[in-house]
């Protein structure tokens, strides 16, 4: 579906489903220069099993127009605006990695306003290398390679995806690929500038879970341990063997914790 924020318009995917009245609603949020297809196996799970399905493109993002936001907090108060936008009533709030923050500041400044919330692949802060961030900013490939080789596992590198037939790392090479000029080098300049700490996480209201990738090297799983164990409400799963590609690498037991908390 498409509709308009700010004068600009945004792309979401309901995941196939219809939108209706007394559903429950999800929101899942991607992360640094990538889209909403990166959630296409939960969008479409939830949207058949009647929820509400909102799957988005962040501003300058996939199918979204305007400039991509420069702050962890634009990115939490441009959700408020999709939300009143669409009228969303409690939604469960999904974040990946960048998407993670944005979801977890959402979840502090606008507490009433959610029922649940997922963090994947977090940490706080969320530093970024200094090789990643020059060569995004100069928009050499070696930045997507870097992000990319570093979001899967060594066991992923090798192969082994659940879906015959399928390379993790060239799919997610080409999504990082088709992202604008200057998508990767903002969203990373904005995780890395993010401010927050934990007495953010102390601050959340919802229940929560946090899933953790086991060999990420993306966001240590000490750090998002660390997150889970300040958030006062909070369940943690850790997925083996598995990096920071969670959503490539261990779909199914991805979708089998949402199930739990969504």
């Amino acid at each position: 579906m498409q509709f308009k924020v700010d004068g600009f318009k945004v792309f979401c995917s309901n995941g196939s489903g219809a939108l209706r009245v007394g559903q429950s609603a999800v929101i899942f949020i991607h992360g640094a220069g990538l889209d909403h297809t990166t959630f296409a196996l939960p969008a479409r799970y939830f949207a058949r099993h009647q929820y509400n399905v909102y799957a988005l493109d962040l501003p300058g993002h996939g199918r979204s127009a305007g400039a991509p936001l420069t702050s962890i907090t634009e990115m939490a108060n441009w959700i408020q605006h999709v939300i009143d936008e669409l009228e969303i009533l409690q939604p469960a709030i999904v974040g990946h990695s960048m998407g993670s923050l944005i979801a977890l500041q959402f979840a502090v400044s606008f507490p009433n306003q959610l029922r649940s919330l997922v963090l994947m692949g977090t940490s706080i802060p969320m530093p970024v290398s200094d090789p990643l961030l020059n060569a995004a900013q100069k928009n050499h490939h070696d930045a997507i390679d870097m992000s990319n080789i570093w979001s899967h596992s060594r066991i992923a590198q090798l192969g082994g995806n659940e879906n015959p037939g399928v390379s993790m790392l060239m799919t997610g090479q080409r999504l990082l690929e088709s992202a604008d000029k200057n998508v990767l080098f903002t969203d990373l300049t904005a995780c890395n500038k993010f401010t927050g700490s934990l007495e953010l996480a102390k601050k959340v209201e919802v229940e929560t879970l946090v899933l953790i990738g086991q060999q990420d090297q993306m966001t240590a799983p000490v750090k998002a341990l660390e997150v889970a164990n300040a958030i006062p409400t909070c369940r943690v799963q850790t997925l083996s063997p598995c990096g920071h590609a969670m959503l490539s690498e261990q779909p199914n037991a991805v979708l089998d914790a949402l199930t739990t908390i969504i």
